[in-house]
Formats: structure tokens, C-alpha cells, sequence
């Protein structure tokens, strides 16, 4: 069943075309890798899906039901979660800080209703249940973000989203700038998140993490989908030969 779909998108800029009529789909519990060279307009695609950017035509569903995304809060209330580089993650504070960040919980009664005191120990319980879950391992809840390794990083951030997503979590280049052991935790903790019936769009340049983890792969090039093609069913070097141009996408179409 698809979750999620676009149809058709088209973004320009100026006299620059980001999207060209693209297509995207992904079906519940799936994950998705997201490939294409620079300017192919991967980025612009998942803008559009997270309500970062409003395209100039085209239309969203999300769960058999058109939706249109004025921007991420829309698309965080609809339950798509999105994941950027950056992490977006506050070095100073807490990790349970981080986890609800702009989304914290009150105190019941006056205290939270009229002073809008926070509820600090529910939010540690509940952030302590969500890394136990995902088999994120920390030393304490309450140590700051700015402490953590590259990888135990990603994986808070991953955390918050899935602890938030209701239907669908976009991670943006999520093992980019990690060594060896780090990224493995980090695709093991995205094996988690999609085990838990979330669907998953990865976007990637490092084409062994996709085939490791992807169900299929939409391949975007010059602002349109070239293929979508099952990652049992093609070889890396032909992804890559798609990707680039060097042959049409259409000879993997009828695999999806």
C-alpha cells in the first residue's frame, strides 16, 4: 500500500528547473533510497515532501488523501518527520531535552496551563523508553547532546523523529561524515525505525548503505524520475549507470 506519493511536481527557480513533472511514491514499511547526481533535484523533491517547499504545480497524497504542506509544520502534523544534515539538535541541552524539543510536555494544572512549566521527569521516562525501544545506548538521559559521539548524534535525531512520525521518516545523507563503526549503528537504528512500521526515504550518496538497506530505489535525474527499481533486481553498477545517464532508466521500469 503507498503512504506517500507525489505526482507530477514541478519547481522552478528563475530559469532553473528543479523539478520537471517528478514522480515519487513509498509503501508502508518500506524503505526507500532517493539517488541522483547533483541538480538532479533530490533535495527540491524532499522539500516538497516535507513541506520545506511549496512546488509551483503538482500534487501530494499521504495515506489515499491529497494533502498540501504550506510548510514542515504541516508536514510534522500530518506525521512526516524529516531529518536534515545539520541534526537540528541543541549541543547545550539534554538528550530528553532534544528528543522534545518545541514539543515539550507541561505540567498538569495551573503549572502548566497558566506558568507553562515543563514536566522535565515525563519527559526523561518517556525519552528513556523511546531509546530503549530503538536500542540506542547512552550513559544517562540527562547528559548533554554536545557530549555525544558523531553516531549516538544521528541516533538521537533519529529517535525524535520516530518518535513523533506517524507515517513516514526522511533521513537526509545519515551516515555522511561517520566512520565505519558509527554508520553501522546508524543502519542498524534505521532497520529499527522501519521494523516499527514506519515507511523510510533515504537519501544517499553512498551506494552500499542503500543496497544494505533500501527496498527499492527512485532515481532522479534532471528533475524527473529516470526508474524506480528494486534493489534485488538491479546491480549498483547499473543504479549508478541510470544515475548518470549512461543508459535509460526505462530497461528497469517494469521491476517495480
Amino acid at each position: 500500500m503507498t503512504v506517500l506519493e507525489a505526482r507530477g511536481l514541478v519547481k522552478r527557480y528563475g530559469q532553473v528547473t528543479a523539478l520537471d513533472g517528478t514522480d515519487f511514491e513509498v509503501g508502508a514499511g518500506e524503505i526507500m533510497a532517493v539517488i541522483g547526481d547533483n541538480g538532479a533535484g533530490k533535495s527540491s523533491l524532499i522539500k516538497a515532501l516535507s513541506g520545506a517547499m511549496i512546488p509551483d504545480r503538482g500534487e501530494i497524497w499521504l495515506d489515499g488523501a491529497r494533502v498540501h504542506f504550506n510548510g514542515p509544520i504541516d508536514a510534522r502534523r500530518a506525521g512526516i518527520e524529516t531529518v536534515y544534515q545539520d541534526l537540528a539538535l541543541a549541543p547545550a541541552m539534554s538528550i530528553a531535552e532534544n528528543l522534545f524539543l518545541g514539543r515539550e510536555h507541561r505540567r498538569a494544572g495551573l503549572a502548566g496551563s497558566l506558568l507553562r512549566l515543563i514536566d522535565r521527569p515525563r519527559m526523561q521516562r518517556e525519552a528513556e523508553a523511546q531509546l530503549r525501544q530503538l536500542g540506542i545506548g547512552i550513559r544517562s538521559i540527562t547528559q548533554a547532546v554536545e557530549t555525544l559521539s558523531g553516531g549516538q548524534r544521528q541516533g538521537i535525531a533519529v529517535a525524535r523523529s520516530a518518535a513523533f512520525a506517524r507515517h513516514v521518516v526522511i533521513l537526509d545523507e545519515p551516515t555522511a561524515a561517520l566512520g565505519v563503526k558509527e554508520s553501522g549503528m546508524v543502519l542498524d537504528l534505521i532497520k529499527r525505525v522501519r521494523d516499527r512500521g514506519l515507511s523510510v526515504i533515504l537519501i544517499s550518496h553512498n551506494m552500499p548503505h542503500v543496497f544494505e538497506l533500501a527496498d527499492r530505489i527512485h532515481i532522479q535525474r534532471l528533475g524527473k524520475r529516470a526508474a524506480l527499481v528494486r534493489t534485488s533486481e538491479i546491480g549498483m553498477a547499473d543504479a549508478v549507470a541510470v544515475m548518470t545517464g549512461a543508459v535509460s532508466g526505462e530497461m528497469s521500469r517494469a521491476s517495480v
